[in-house]
């Protein structure tokens, strides 16, 4: 690859886990495209390391299903069609919205002033236009936040569908310098759960799950979990869009290995 879509490293502990956290994020702001086929030692390249954490980390990810290997060639990214990402939202926002709402008024003075703190790098990603470092910035919030439930099944569900999800509409929003609105979010979010205002923070957390099929994904806001509803012909109200009729569209591009 002739530029370097990807944080460097260096000689970080945990590296095999750090790079798999990296990898997923890139997937997540849609640095690693569907289709292409991409080499561990082209990564390692990027990422300041040997390959070898690097293809560790990839065969965690196919393990997931995220990515698949390519016999002597590496790791091809999973493709998932609009309708798969829209139903794991939904599912995502039947998770964290009651859960994030019921923490309001629970945590304790330095769980918060943590939160500030993951909250913080979130907006100084947005501001750098750092799209792998705010996807991840923005999962050590959220699964931090959801661990104060204290259900370690639930902070794992939800760390998987975070790892599907695809947000092609960060880089725009990051040119166009409104990435940071977003970010500011979390810093919203905090002070409500810190005022105990439940109401409030199931407000904040659900519209800034709509973000992740909305502004984030390129696509209309609509609520987390719902379709978005197709314009009224006058004379007749309008219809929630059902799901035979949206169509899901093959994924039947040939492979194309990313150059090194």
């Amino acid at each position: 690859m002739s530029e370097s879509l990807l944080p460097s490293l260096g000689d970080r502990p945990n590296l095999r886990e750090r790079v798999g956290d990296a990898l997923r994020a890139a997937l997540v702001a849609g640095r690693l495209e569907p289709g292409i086929v991409y080499s561990a030692p082209s990564l390692a390249a990027q990422f300041g390391v040997s390959a070898t954490p690097v293809r560790e980390a990839m065969l965690d990810l196919a393990k997931q299903g995220l990515v698949e290997a390519v016999r002597n060639k590496g790791f091809r990214v999973t493709a998932l069609s609009d309708r798969d990402l829209d139903e794991l939202t939904a599912l995502r926002a039947l998770i964290e919205v009651p859960t994030t709402a019921r923490l309001a008024g629970t945590l304790s003075a330095p769980h918060l002033a943590r939160l500030r703190e993951l909250a913080a790098e979130i907006v100084t990603a947005a501001e750098a236009a750092d799209l792998v470092s705010y996807v991840e910035a923005d999962r050590r919030f959220h699964l931090t936040l959801l661990g104060h439930a204290g259900n370690r099944h639930l902070v794992d569900t939800v760390g998987d569908l975070r790892a599907r999800a695809r947000l092609y509409g960060l880089s725009q929003l990051a040119e166009r310098g409104q990435l940071t609105a977003s970010a500011a979010e979390h810093l919203d979010l905090v002070d409500r759960l810190a005022a105990g205002d439940c109401a409030g923070t199931e407000a904040v957390i659900t519209r800034h799950l709509g973000h992740v099929r909305g502004l984030w994904a390129a696509r209309p806001e609509t609520t987390p979990g719902r379709a978005a509803r197709p314009e009224a012909t006058p004379g007749r109200a309008a219809h929630p869009e059902t799901a035979p009729d949206r169509a899901v569209r093959a994924e039947t591009a040939p492979d194309h290995v990313a150059p090194s």
